[in-house]
């Protein structure tokens, strides 16, 4: 079997999809790989290094797409699918609940597309879990940014001038970015605060030394998948009643709460940033799927009365070659689990609940059940 890897046209995009060392562990398992001259380069890897571990590399993008599998990080563009083989396998992120006009073409071209995104958050996907791997690294980026903007330091220090306070830091939801921001602001020094819907969260956040800001909003609670649920307006309000509050006394806030496959919520209204202290930094990670913060901005800072909000796109690209990494070995432990050693091909069983589960389009047709429901709404 036949793999292409290709670097992301995207401007905003700094990783790669696949690192030496798992081309190694490809390579040993009987896969022939191939990759996109220059792939590594932003990253200090040289083609040579993808050579000594068995790749070959090749300049001719659209050749590599003539192939049994093409992964890259980014969903593939509609100009390209044209030369991808029929019957190829697409892995990447996909987006599918808001692209259908990519699905069609994938459909219309025979092209078996895998959403990485889509892949069941369950013990066993726990290694090809490519959400939570990227998640864990924009949670401790969106902190080290937000330090590097704040005119304080997070520690407390008891000097001769005096004694500094710690900083305040709030962080709205505790999923996996929730939880190494309040572990990266406890290690910085900071005193942290974190809220989120799902009481359940309540024990880590505690563990990592934070303090778990409990609001009443009835029945709350998450999906099977582990993803927040929806909150109802009236419970929307409450909440931002109680976190106007802890916002207010807060140096910095990053908001981490995104819907699975639907626009981020409005948590941060423009009234709640006018009784933060100028000078106070807010990060929204949701700034790409609609934004969490009114206002904020895909790839910009704004400000409202002294308060900066922190746009930042693809946060786990600014620290790439650890992105890098964890995507790789996700894409690498992905291909190892469904790959049958002695058939030597790659076993699409739609009988295994994450192949289910994270394929798109299938012969022809948009087969995943979530998107379908999702799109025909």
């Amino acid at each position: 079997m036949k793999i292409s890897v290709l670097k992301d046209s995207h401007p905003d995009e700094t990783r790669v999809a696949l690192i030496p060392v798992n081309v190694k562990k490809l390579v040993d398992l009987g896969l022939n790989i191939s990759i996109e001259a220059g792939l590594g380069l932003g990253l200090n890897i040289a083609d040579s290094d993808y050579e000594k571990m068995g790749a070959k590399v090749v300049a001719d993008r659209k050749s590599l797409m003539k192939t049994d599998m093409v992964v890259k990080i980014r969903r593939p563009e509609l100009s390209d699918l044209d030369y991808y083989s029929e019957g190829c396998i697409s892995i990447s992120y996909l987006d599918p609940f808001n692209n259908p006009e990519l699905l069609q073409s994938l459909s219309s071209h025979k092209i078996n597309s895998i959403s990485m995104e889509m892949i069941p958050r369950t013990t066993k996907a726990q290694k090809m879990d490519v959400l939570s791997s990227q998640a864990s690294l924009a949670g401790y980026f969106a902190v080290i940014k937000a330090a590097e903007q704040l005119n304080k330091i997070f520690p407390m220090m008891m000097t001769p001038a005096g004694t500094i306070t710690p900083s305040k830091v709030f962080i709205i939801g505790a999923g996996v970015a929730g939880l190494q921001a309040i572990a990266t602001a406890k290690r910085l020094g900071a005193r942290v605060e974190a809220f989120d819907t799902r009481p359940v969260v309540e024990e880590q956040v505690q563990s990592l030394g934070g303090k778990f800001i409990k609001i009443d909003l009835g029945e709350t609670g998450q999906t099977k998948d582990g993803y927040a649920k929806a909150l109802t307006e009236d419970q929307i309000q409450k909440q931002r009643e109680v976190m106007a509050k802890h916002c207010a006394g807060a140096d910095i806030v990053i908001t981490t709460a995104q819907l699975f496959g639907r626009k981020a919520p409005v948590i941060i209204t423009h009234e709640m940033l006018l009784r933060m202290t100028p000078g106070s930094i807010v990060v929204d990670l949701a700034v790409e799927t609609g934004g969490n913060v009114e206002g904020s901005k895909v790839g910009e800072t704004v400000e409202v009365n002294g308060v900066k909000i922190l746009g930042i796109a693809n946060m786990p690209g600014r620290v790439p070659l650890h992105a890098s990494q964890m995507f790789s070995s996700n894409v690498t432990n992905f291909i190892d689990e469904f790959w049958d050693k002695e058939n030597k091909k790659f076993d699409l069983n739609f009988d295994d609940e994450i192949i289910k589960g994270c394929v798109i389009t299938h012969n022809g047709k948009l087969v995943n059940e979530m998107v379908k429901s999702v799109l025909n709404k």
